[in-house]
């Protein structure tokens, strides 16, 4: 059986540290790739499909943004899709993505 992709953005392989806040607590981990929708993000302890929780993506200046959780990858981490993004980070994301797709 072939499974149909349900992007309908570009994805690139990208790793960098994050950090999630998630009711008052800081964790950390790091990314395997990003879109202009949203990361991969991996995590042992996923949080659950529709938990809402701060991002900060950690480069030389941050990308900043509310995530949801959409899909659970159990014992290997989330897939998690950009909710809300200032004008600026997004922005920062774009020229993210734009370096990447050379």
């Amino acid at each position: 059986m072939v499974l149909q992709e349900r992007r309908n953005v570009q994805r690139y392989g990208f790793q960098a540290d994050v950090e999630i806040e998630f009711e008052g607590k800081i964790l950390r981990s790091f990314l395997t790739d990003v879109s202009a929708e949203g990361v991969f993000i991996i995590a042992a302890n996923p949080l659950w499909i529709g938990a809402k929780f701060q991002l900060r993506i950690l480069l030389g200046e941050p990308i900043r943004a509310t995530c949801v959780v959409t899909r659970v990858a159990m014992g290997k981490g989330m897939g998690v899709r950009f909710a809300e993004l200032s004008v600026e980070d997004r922005e920062r994301l774009d020229r993210l993505l734009a370096a990447l797709s050379v």
